[in-house]
């Protein structure tokens, strides 16, 4: 596009006689494409500095429609928006693509926590996503290259999972300029998250994620929980294992407060009510009916109507 742009210059500038005025050169940063990153990114940086912001971004949009492939949004398999409308259910998906190579999450549903607790939970199922689309062999690499590229502030142990608790939702909200298609129910402290999509929510989802995902999770934790403690007490545990089972299970028994409370004074309640909402209400309308439930937006009000 610059070379272009030069060429172009100079057959003007030569075109009306302005070589002694105008020059044809086009600094890299007025080439106005996002994948051009001296444009993208503003500030001092170096070429690495650079082409690591970018590769980052590129990363951040590959998961974003990886994640839009788990909800049925888009398909590996057919181009364009698959499930636009609102409650479309996973029936309307499959008549549009009958065998998918990646089929979308069945209740719309898709936890987002500090481990593998359940079978559709996001990091488990981009790890299948990343299978699917680049194959067995170097699903390894793959996986490392993805992890290392998004971890641009170097941080030690860094993981996918890191990025899907502490960024992902922030990146999409900011992708979607505060009205985002995807919507998270977060606990106080988020020790709990649940995404789902707007355009496929029904009255009864806030419903499947109480009874299917937060209380099934709080089930799962409860269960830990008693492992935790019969370590801490064992005659065959070590010192070092009780005492690490004794930090955890203070960690596990906040988090099972949180959770209470959360199920208690917002889920639960929400759930009772059976809300309907209207796509074409916008998300400013539609976001703030499930208050507590889901994860704040800043500015959310501030903003510009739909």
């Amino acid at each position: 596009m610059q070379r272009l742009e030069e060429e172009n210059n100079r057959i003007f500038i030569d075109a009306y006689g302005l070589k002694d005025e105008l020059s044809p050169e086009v600094p890299l940063d007025e080439i106005t494409l996002t994948c051009n990153p001296h444009y993208r990114y503003s500030g001092n940086k170096t070429e690495d500095e650079l082409e690591a912001l970018l590769l980052a971004d590129t990363m951040r949009e590959f998961i974003s429609y990886a994640v839009g492939c788990m909800l049925g949004r888009y398909s590996l398999d057919k181009p364009g928006l698959i499930l636009a409308n609102q409650g479309e259910p996973l029936a309307d998906y499959l008549k549009q693509v009958p065998q998918p190579s990646f089929t979308p999450d069945k209740d719309n549903v898709i936890p987002m926590l500090d481990g593998d607790w359940f079978a559709d939970d996001i990091v488990e199922r981009f790890r299948q996503f990343l299978r699917i689309t680049f194959g067995e062999e170097h699903y390894k690499e793959n996986l490392q290259f993805i992890e290392q590229a998004l971890n641009v502030k170097g941080k030690r142990n860094y993981t996918l999972r890191d990025y899907f608790l502490g960024e992902f939702y922030t990146d999409h909200v900011k992708r979607y300029k505060k009205r985002p298609i995807y919507w998270l129910f977060s606990s106080p402290k988020g020790s709990f998250n649940a995404l789902i999509y707007m355009h496929r929510y029904r009255p009864d989802t806030v419903s499947v994620v109480l009874n299917d995902y937060l209380r099934e999770f709080r089930a799962k934790l409860d269960a830990h929980l008693q492992h935790l403690k019969a370590t801490s007490i064992s005659a065959g545990s070590s010192q070092g294992e009780k005492t690490k089972a004794l930090k955890e299970i203070d960690k596990v028994t906040k988090v099972m407060a949180e959770l209470e409370d959360y199920e208690r004074d917002v889920l639960y309640p929400l759930a009772t009510q059976q809300i309907e909402i209207d796509l074409d209400d916008g998300v400013k309308a539609n976001y703030p009916r499930f208050g507590a439930a889901l994860k704040k937006i800043p500015g959310l009000d501030a903003e510009d109507d739909d």
